[in-house]
């Protein structure tokens, strides 16, 4: 049956119970494809030719970025290719297309260091200003979970979905399972940071127990992202700081500090939980962007009148 809704739903159970995708890349799969059914003139999959596609393409590079149209074609890409292997269709009409356009650089946006000492700084002296024991408790918390963010360069979802089990404060390590469920440990190496850590959970233990996550509100719910984002929000405010701090913000910084400090790569895309050392390299343009600001700057050439 050649039913493209048919087919997409089959696919996409094909995908959950058999490839065992995690449910946000399935949900972005079926946006993709939903956008992609609503926009083509017919249902039969028989139907859709070479020149079809490539009349959607350049439709999704008039309305997206170009890394959301690249997300786009490879979620066609692979229903399709799913189609060939299934033998619902004789050719796969990708096969007659050559896709190539290069994505524009955009650098990580990351936070001074001395911006973050300022931060964590507030925050530290929020806990010490602090005139009531909920008000002590939420800014420990926060705390700890600023520190964890830029301890280990975790990403927020994957801070707000860790379990109590996933965290090992006697050893000082964090069991994180990142995009496609995949597994990855990591130390923290700062004392102060395990001490705040512990500090927050000798505190929220009956709300962390409620929940069974690590990360919890004084209701005994897990902490959303949408919590976290506020929160820095309002810490900022307190800190008198202009930057528009996120989340992902801490990460960038994470990585970039240590590959400035000379850390080998592969360490950080390690750290990172990167499936491809090709995406832990984007950090590169930004050491290399701030090595030409030390060399305009401080070299000793600038100062010469040879002319």
């Amino acid at each position: 049956m050649n039913n493209l809704q048919t087919q997409i739903d089959n696919y996409l159970a094909y995908c959950k119970y058999q490839k065992r995708l995690d449910e946000k890349t399935i949900k972005a799969y079926r946006i993709d494809l939903r956008q992609f059914q609503m926009q083509i003139p017919f249902d039969n999959i028989s139907q859709i030719t070479p020149a079809l596609l490539e009349n959607f393409i350049a439709e999704l590079h008039k309305n997206y970025k170009p890394k959301t149209v690249k997300r786009k074609i490879a979620s066609l890409k692979a229903i399709f290719h799913y189609f060939e292997y299934r033998e619902i269709i004789d050719r796969n009409p990708f096969n007659k297309l050559q896709i190539r356009f290069r994505e524009p650089v955009i650098l990580p946006k990351t936070i001074p260091l001395h911006t973050v000492e300022t931060f964590l700084s507030t925050m530290y002296q929020q806990l010490t200003d602090a005139k009531t024991d909920y008000q002590k408790k939420n800014t420990l918390r926060d705390i700890a979970v600023i520190e964890l963010l830029f301890a280990t360069g975790m990403r927020i979802s994957e801070l707000c979905s860790l379990k109590i089990c996933d965290v090992n404060l006697y050893e000082g390590t964090i069991l994180i399972y990142g995009k496609g469920s995949k597994e990855r440990r990591i130390q923290i190496g700062n004392e102060d940071v395990i001490h705040i850590l512990q500090e927050y959970k000798d505190i929220f233990e009956v709300q962390m127990q409620n929940c069974m996550h690590f990360f919890a509100t004084q209701s005994g719910s897990p902490l959303s992202d949408q919590s976290v984002r506020r929160m820095i929000n309002r810490y900022a405010s307190l800190a008198a700081i202009e930057l528009h701090i996120t989340p992902h913000m801490f990460r960038h910084t994470f990585a970039t500090s240590l590959l400035e400090a000379d850390v080998d790569i592969r360490y950080i895309q390690e750290m990172l939980g990167h499936s491809s050392i090709n995406i832990t390299e984007i950090y590169t343009h930004v050491t290399m962007a701030k090595q030409r600001d030390i060399l305009a700057t401080k070299h000793p050439r600038k100062d010469f009148r040879v002319g």
